[in-house]
C-alpha cells in the first residue's frame, strides 16, 4: 500500500461513479479504463493524490481511492463466498485478534478472512489457514498477494484441517468457517492454548445449535455465546430521513467461547441428545 502518495502505474484503484458504481482496476501506463458512459485514460490518474475526481470522455464524474480493505473484499475476484464485512469486523473484535497473535483458519475460501487476519496479527504474528480445494487456495494466494505483496507470516495447509490440526503446534485463536465444526472441538481443544478464543461461522441455526450444544457439554469451553449481525443504512438527505429499503441482513451465526481449565470435581455438563442419532 501506498498510503499518502500519488497513484503510482502498477498499482490498484477503486474508482466509483456518481451512481454508486464501483471499478476496481490496475492503473497501466497508456491503457483506457473504458465503462458504459465513456473512458478514462490511466495517463489521468496516475500521478494524481488519493481522492481526486476524474471526468470520462463522456463528463462522468469518477471519484478516484484507494480501496479499503472491506472494499477490496467486495470488489475482488472470488472462488467461493466471502464472508461480509459487517461479519469480518465482529469476528474480528470478538476473537481478539491482536498483533503477534497465532491464528489458526479453517477454510480459506477466498481470503476475506485472511486478509483481515494477516493485517491484525502483524509482522510478529502468524496465520496457519487450511484449504482442502486447491483452486480456491490459488484463488486467495493471487487476492492475498494482489492486497498485500509477498507475506512471511502465512502458512497455507492444502488439506481437511481434521488431518493436520492434531500436528500443530498451539494457537492463540482458532477461527473456523466450516459447515460442521463440532466434529473438531476436541481437536480444537488440543491445539489451542488456555484462555485462547475459539470461533465458529455458519450459516444456519441448526448448525449453530449443533456447535453449541457439543461446546457446552465438554468442560474444556466456557462462556459459549451465540450472535447474528445485521446492518441496515439510512438515508440522510436534508429533510429526508428514512432507512434504506434494503439492508445487510442475516449472512451467518458467530459461536465465540473460550478454552478453559477443567475445575477438578466439578460435576458433569448437563446431558444434551446427540442430534446425529437422535435426528
Amino acid at each position: 500500500m501506498n498510503e499518502g502518495l500519488p497513484f503510482q502505474d502498477g498499482e490498484q484503484v477503486l474508482l466509483t461513479d456518481q451512481r454508486g458504481k464501483r471499478h476496481l482496476i490496475f492503473l497501466r501506463k497508456s491503457e483506457t479504463f473504458h465503462a458504459d458512459r465513456g473512458w478514462i485514460a490511466h495517463d489521468a490518474i496516475i500521478g494524481q493524490s488519493d481522492g481526486t475526481w476524474v471526468r470520462s470522455s463522456m463528463g462522468l464524474r469518477y471519484l478516484a481511492l484507494r480501496a479499503t480493505l472491506a472494499e477490496y473484499v467486495l470488489e475482488m475476484p472470488r472462488g467461493a463466498q466471502v464472508i461480509y464485512p459487517k461479519d469480518l469486523a465482529m469476528i474480528m473484535f470478538w476473537a481478539d485478534i491482536y498483533p503477534g497473535c497465532r491464528v489458526l483458519e479453517a477454510g480459506t475460501g477466498s481470503a476475506a478472512l485472511t486478509l483481515a487476519l494477516l493485517r491484525a496479527v502483524g509482522p510478529e504474528g502468524r496465520v496457519i489457514t487450511y484449504e482442502q480445494r486447491d483452486e480456491f487456495a490459488r484463488r486467495a494466494l493471487a487476492n492475498i498477494h494482489t492486497r498485500l505483496g509477498e507475506v512471511t507470516t502465512l502458512t497455507v495447509r492444502l488439506r481437511p484441517v481434521e488431518d493436520g490440526i492434531g500436528d500443530e503446534e498451539p494457537v492463540d485463536r482458532v477461527i473456523l468457517d466450516l459447515p460442521e465444526p463440532w466434529r473438531l472441538t476436541d481437536a480444537v481443544a488440543g491445539v489451542l492454548r488456555p484462555g485462547g478464543i475459539f470461533l465458529s461461522y455458519v450459516p444456519t441455526i441448526i448448525q449453530s445449535h449443533q456447535i453449541s450444544e457439543t461446546l457446552r457439554r465438554d468442560r474444556r469451553w466456557a462462556l459459549v455465546e451465540t450472535f447474528e449481525t445485521l446492518v441496515r443504512p439510512w438515508n440522510i438527505e436534508g429533510q429526508s430521513v428514512r432507512p434504506f429499503h434494503r439492508m445487510v441482513a442475516h449472512t451467518g451465526f458467530i459461536t465465540v467461547t473460550r478454552r478453559v481449565v477443567p475445575e477438578e470435581g466439578s460435576p458433569p455438563p448437563p446431558p444434551f441428545p446427540d442430534r446425529e442419532e437422535g435426528a
